[in-house]
C-alpha cells in the first residue's frame, strides 16, 4: 500500500511545504492538496516549490474540478510542472464541491467531467485532442505522464471512474463502503473491456494517532459533514431506498444545510449533526495498532493507496506516527 498525505494550501505557503518535506521523510509518496481557490491558496502555484524541495513526492489536487479553469490551462500547468520536474505529477479530479458552491456555481456534470478528464490527460501527455470543437495539441510536451483519479460516490460516477480514470478516489475510510464501491468500479471496467486490476483504489480520509478517542471525534467531526455534502445530492437524485447503502445515506437525516466558511475544519459547525459511529466508521482514530488494523482491512479489499487527510490540532506527530509504526507495518 502507497501513502499520501492530504493538505490544505493555507498560507503562508512555506508551511504546506515544510509539512510536505516532513511528511516524505515520513514515507508518504504522494502529496496531496485541497483545491477550492477562494477558501485557500491556489495550489498551482505552490506545487513547483513543494516539488523542488522534496526528490521523489508525486504531486497534485485532491480533487480539482473542470469548471473554474479551462481544461487546456489545467493540462498546461500539470504539463509544464512534468517537463520541470520529471512527470512527479498526478491529477485527483471530481465534479467539484466547495471549488463551485462558494462562488454560486453548481457542480459540473458527469458528461462534462468525463470531457474534461480525456482532454486534460491528451494534452497533458502530448496528444491531440479535440477541444471547443477544434483539434489542439500541446506542441512541446514530450513523454508526458499525468494520471487521472477520479473521486464518487453514485451509482453513474462509479461507472465513469471504471470506464476512463486511471485510478478511484473514494473518501471514506469505511470498509463496507469500499467493498461496494470498488466492486461497482470494478465491474464498470470489465464491462467497458478494462482491466480491473489497472485501476489504482484510493481511501482518502482523515487519521488521528492518540488515545483520547473523544477529543479525536469533535476533531475529526467535520469530515462527515463534508461527505455529507455529496451524500446529499445523492439522495436528491437516488432516494433513501434507491441503489446506494443505506451504511452511507442514513446517517444525514438530520443535516439542515451546510457553511462553506468553515469546510474542512476541526470544530465545523455544520457538523454538529454527524454522529460518533459515523466518525469511527469514516476516519482511523486511536493508537497506532487500531490504524494498523484497519489499514490491512482496507488493503485486503484492494486499497492500493491511503491518502491522510492531515486537519486537526496534532497533525506532526500523527504523521510522525505513521512514519515510525503504520506505514513500515504496511509496507
Amino acid at each position: 500500500m502507497d501513502f499520501g498525505v492530504v493538505l490544505q494550501p493555507n498560507p503562508p505557503a512555506s508551511g504546506l511545504v515544510a509539512m510536505m518535506k516532513l511528511a516524505e521523510a515520513a514515507g508518504f509518496g504522494y502529496g496531496w492538496t485541497f483545491d477550492s481557490h477562494v477558501l485557500w491558496q491556489e495550489p498551482f502555484v505552490i506545487y513547483p516549490r513543494i516539488l523542488a524541495e522534496t526528490s521523489t513526492m508525486v504531486v497534485g489536487p485532491m480533487v480539482t474540478n473542470p469548471g473554474t479553469r479551462d481544461w487546456s490551462v489545467i493540462a498546461s500547468a500539470f504539463a509544464t510542472l512534468n517537463d520541470e520536474y520529471g512527470n512527479r505529477t498526478i491529477c485527483g479530479i471530481g465534479r467539484g464541491d466547495s471549488a463551485r458552491r462558494y462562488i454560486g456555481q453548481p457542480p459540473v456534470t458527469l458528461e462534462h467531467l468525463s470531457s474534461a478528464m480525456t482532454v486534460i490527460k491528451g494534452l497533458a501527455e502530448g496528444r491531440e485532442v479535440i477541444h471547443h470543437g477544434r483539434p489542439l495539441r500541446i506542441p512541446w510536451v514530450r513523454g508526458g505522464s499525468l494520471p487521472m483519479w477520479m473521486a464518487a460516490y453514485g451509482p453513474r460516477a462509479l461507472r465513469l471512474a471504471g470506464e476512463r480514470a486511471d485510478g478511484f478516489i473514494l473518501q471514506t475510510a469505511d470498509p463496507d463502503i469500499a467493498r461496494w464501491t470498488f466492486g461497482s468500479v470494478r465491474s464498470a471496467a470489465a464491462g467497458a473491456g478494462r482491466d480491473p486490476s489497472s485501476i489504482t483504489m484510493c481511501v482518502a480520509a482523515p487519521a488521528y494517532v492518540g488515545t483520547d478517542l473523544a477529543h479525536q471525534r469533535e476533531q475529526l467531526r467535520w469530515f462527515g459533514a463534508m461527505v455529507g455534502n455529496h451524500v446529499a445530492d445523492l439522495v436528491a437524485r437516488y432516494g433513501v431506498d434507491g441503489p446506494i447503502p443505506r451504511a452511507l445515506t442514513d446517517y444525514i437525516d438530520k443535516r439542515s444545510g451546510y457553511d462553506y466558511a468553515h469546510h474542512g475544519q476541526a470544530g465545523n459547525p455544520s457538523a454538529e449533526f454527524v454522529p460518533d459511529e459515523i466518525v469511527d466508521r469514516f476516519c482511523l482514530l486511536g493508537p497506532a495498532s487500531a490504524h494498523i488494523a484497519r489499514l490491512r482491512e482496507l488493503a485486503e479489499i484492494g486499497t492500493g493507496q491511503f491518502a491522510l487527510y492531515l486537519m486537526h490540532d496534532d497533525e506532526e506527530n500523527t504523521l510522525q506516527a505513521y512514519g515510525d509504526e503504520i506505514i513500515p507495518a504496511l509496507r
